[in-house]
C-alpha cells in the first residue's frame, strides 16, 4: 500500500504512479471539498482526483466523510480519524515546551518580538491570491501597521509572484518584519507566540485553533467549514477593507478575540495517526 497526505502536486502525482503499477493508495486528509475546482487551485481536482485512486480513506472529520459519500466512495471504505496536522503540532508544542535549549534557541532567533505588543503572524502563498488579491492584502497589512500596538511578522514565499509585491510594498514599514521562510519547529514557536494569524493557507486554519489563535481566512471559500462553523475563524478574502476591519475588531474586542481562543479544534485530539496504523494493520 502507498500512504498519501494531503493535495498537493505530488500526492496526485503519487496516486498516478501507484495506479499505474497497480498498488492500493490510502489517502489521508480525504474528503476536504470546496467544490470549486479553482479555489484552491490546483489542490481541489489534486484530491479529487487522489479521491478517485484511493482505496482507503482517512477523512478528518464527520463532513469531509460526508463529501466523500456524496461522490460514491463505499463508506465501509472511509475512516474519520482526525487530521494527522493536529498530531505534528501537539508534538512539537510539547518538545518546545519541555526543551529548554530549543526553546532559549527560540527566544534568540525572534529576540526582536516585543511582549508589549500583538503579534499578528501572516502566511500567504495561495495560487489564486496572485496580483490584485496579494495587492490587497498588503494594502490591508500596511493599514494595519500603522497602529502603535501591534507587531506583525510575515515569513515570506519565495515564489516570485509572493515575494516581490511584498517586498515593494512592506519592506521598511515601522512594526512589519519580513523574514525567509521558516522551518516547522520555529513556524509552530510563532504560532504560539501570535496574537492572531492571518493566512490563505489550509493547514494553518487547523494549528491555529489547536493553540487558541484566533484565525482570518484570506481566501474566498475554505475546504474546512467546520472552523469557520464553530466560531474558531472568518473569512475574509482578499478585499483590504474587510481584512483591515476584522483585525481591528479582535484587536479592540476583548470579548471577541477570547471566545474565538476557546474553542474546541474539530479537526482532532492528536491521535489521528494512531488510528491510522489501526486501521492499516486490521486491512
Amino acid at each position: 500500500i502507498v500512504l498519501v497526505q494531503g493535495d498537493t502536486t505530488t500526492t496526485m502525482a503519487t496516486c498516478l504512479a501507484a495506479y499505474y503499477h497497480k498498488i492500493t493508495v490510502g489517502h489521508v486528509e480525504a474528503g476536504l471539498r470546496t467544490g470549486n475546482i479553482y479555489s484552491p487551485w490546483p489542490e481541489e481536482i489534486n484530491r479529487k482526483i487522489a479521491t478517485a485512486i484511493a482505496t482507503y480513506h482517512f477523512a478528518p472529520t464527520d463532513r469531509a466523510r460526508k463529501n466523500l459519500i456524496d461522490e460514491h466512495v463505499p463508506a465501509e471504505k472511509i475512516f474519520v480519524t482526525g487530521n494527522t496536522v493536529v498530531d505534528a503540532l501537539q508534538y512539537v508544542t510539547k518538545k518546545i515546551n519541555s526543551d529548554t535549549r530549543l526553546r532559549t534557541q527560540l527566544l534568540s532567533q525572534f529576540s526582536y518580538i516585543d511582549p508589549h505588543k500583538k503579534l499578528i503572524l501572516v502566511t500567504g502563498h495561495r495560487r489564486e491570491n496572485f496580483g490584485d488579491g496579494f495587492k490587497n492584502i498588503c494594502q490591508a497589512i500596511a493599514t494595519i501597521s500603522k497602529r502603535k500596538d501591534v507587531q506583525i511578522i510575515y515569513p515570506v514565499h519565495l515564489n516570485p509572484n509572493v515575494k516581490i509585491p511584498v517586498e515593494s510594498m512592506l519592506s521598511g514599514l515601522p512594526n512589519v518584519h519580513l523574514i525567509d521562510p521558516l522551518d516547522y519547529v520555529p513556524f509552530v514557536y510563532l504560532m504560539s507566540q501570535a496574537y492572531l494569524i492571518l493566512t490563505d493557507s489550509g493547514g494553518v486554519q487547523e494549528e491555529a485553533p489547536s493553540l487558541g489563535k484566533p484565525v482570518l481566512v484570506m481566501r474566498n471559500a475554505t475546504e474546512r467549514p467546520e472552523i469557520i462553523e464553530s466560531g474558531a475563524g472568518i473569512v475574509v478574502g482578499t478585499s483590504c477593507e474587510k481584512i483591515v476591519s476584522e483585525v481591528n475588531e479582535l484587536l479592540n474586542n476583548q470579548d471577541k478575540h477570547s471566545k474565538m481562543s476557546f474553542i474546541h479544534n474539530p479537526y482532532g485530539d492528536g491521535k489521528a495517526s494512531i488510528r491510522i496504523v489501526d486501521k492499516l494493520e486490521e486491512i
